[in-house]
């Protein structure tokens, strides 16, 4: 596998050690779907429909949502803007395999790059306890950027597991 990580810092404040794993993380992703062409992108596992390339446009769409949607409050771009989230709310999983490998991944590190100047943008000016622009659907309240980074780790750290299964499964590369 092609791909580096970089391991979270030991000794950091919040900030550094919250982005450091966030950061590890979508290296381990990366590092799950490197070097596939699109038949194992699109492999599935048991009865389940997950698939890494699904995956990858997955994660790309959680960062585009949790970054420009709910903390800076804009709408996202294409090709998340014109998709019938109601009608088809599984519209990332589905439609990977109608991606080359180069797409899901431009999908994936274009929605990292924003994410990552967003963030950048954002802690210049304040700390973590910054609020988002929109609150959440459910409670109306508002989230903290501790909070949105905690929840993108957890959703990363889930999503790295099923990576490891359904790569292993597609060459039998295992580990790290």
């Amino acid at each position: 596998m092609s791909t580096r990580r970089v391991h979270p810092p030991q000794l950091a404040d919040e900030r550094a050690t919250l982005c450091g794993f966030l950061d590890y993380y979508r290296d381990t992703i990366r590092i799950k779907t490197a070097d596939l062409d699109s038949a194992q992108l699109a492999a599935t596992l048991g009865p389940s429909t997950m698939t890494l390339g699904g995956l990858l446009k997955h994660l790309a769409i959680v960062e585009s949502f949790w970054f420009v949607d709910i903390l800076q409050g804009q709408t996202q771009g294409e090709p998340w803007a014109s998709v019938d989230w109601k009608n088809d709310p599984d519209w990332e999983w589905r439609t990977a395999k109608e991606d080359s490998p180069e797409q899901l991944r431009a999908y994936f590190d274009e929605a990292v790059a924003i994410s990552d100047a967003i963030l950048a943008s954002t802690l210049s000016t304040g700390d973590l306890d910054i609020r988002s622009a929109r609150p959440s659907r459910h409670s109306g309240e508002h989230f903290s950027v501790r909070w949105i980074l905690v929840h993108l780790i957890e959703e990363y750290a889930r999503h790295a597991g099923h990576a490891d299964l359904l790569r292993e499964s597609i060459d039998g590369q295992v580990g790290d």
